[in-house]
């Protein structure tokens, strides 16, 4: 007779690696279902283990597991904009955008289901959890401007502009990922000089920055803007 396959042989997950591995499992269904399409034996077998175990780790049920993996995917969106501070500021957005993408692509239509909101599962937690987020990218972008204490104009703008990343992200599912996500980084990147190049025209501290750190005109704009019209 011929041997049989040799039955690989099991190997015991420490608490933290199987943790892991359950929000792993997890977050591949939320990627690409919508939390309340998911249950937990489907993220059981998915991690090919037993509905218990899932719940020995995760004892509130779906509601711990699905917001154990959106602060995971929080964090991982997070680093997106962790960009070292060397050299010229739009390349840095550029690479951090590109990162961004490559998360939203990776999730594809789960991305709307994991941090947009609109699912039943939906609580002041996972809320809290996708602001932050979004707060955290604000934080970056404008510690990369180098402003130590910017106003209320500059932090709105940068703050619109991430809500816009958002929602031309999904935009950009809904249009089949079109146009190439390298057109849409650049695209994204022309839109953060364009917001601050019209706030500069009604703050001066940005005004200073587009000026300093974009090294683009934008005193005039604003000083035109504030003169008053002659009449003939």
């Amino acid at each position: 007779m011929t041997p049989s396959a040799p039955t690989p042989a099991y190997r015991r997950l420490s608490v933290e690696e199987r943790r892991r591995q359950l929000l792993a499992a997890a977050l591949s269904l939320f990627a690409h279902r919508a939390p309340e399409e998911v249950s937990l034996d489907d993220v059981a077998e998915a991690a090919g283990v037993s509905r218990p175990l899932v719940y020995r780790y995760f004892p509130g049920g779906k509601q711990q597991l699905y917001e154990a993996a959106l602060r995971s995917a929080a964090d991982e969106l997070r680093l997106c904009f962790d960009e070292p501070r060397q050299g010229p500021l739009l390349p840095r957005l550029a690479r951090a955008l590109d990162r961004y993408l490559a998360f939203v692509d990776g999730h594809d239509a789960g991305f709307s289901a994991l941090l947009q909101g609109g699912s039943v599962v939906e609580t002041s937690r996972t809320t809290a959890i996708v602001d932050g987020v979004r707060r955290a990218a604000a934080e970056h972008i404008l510690s990369h401007l180098g402003v130590p204490d910017p106003g209320p104009r500059l932090r709105m703008t940068v703050r619109m502009w991430i809500t816009a990343v958002e929602a031309a992200s999904l935009i950009w599912l809904d249009e089949d990922k079109e146009p190439p996500a390298d057109e849409l980084r650049d695209w994204l990147v022309e839109q953060f000089v364009a917001v601050l190049t019209v706030t500069a025209r009604r703050d001066p501290q940005t005004e200073a920055l587009v000026h300093g750190v974009l090294g683009l005109s934008g005193g005039s704009g604003r000083r035109k803007a504030a003169a008053p019209q002659e009449h003939g």
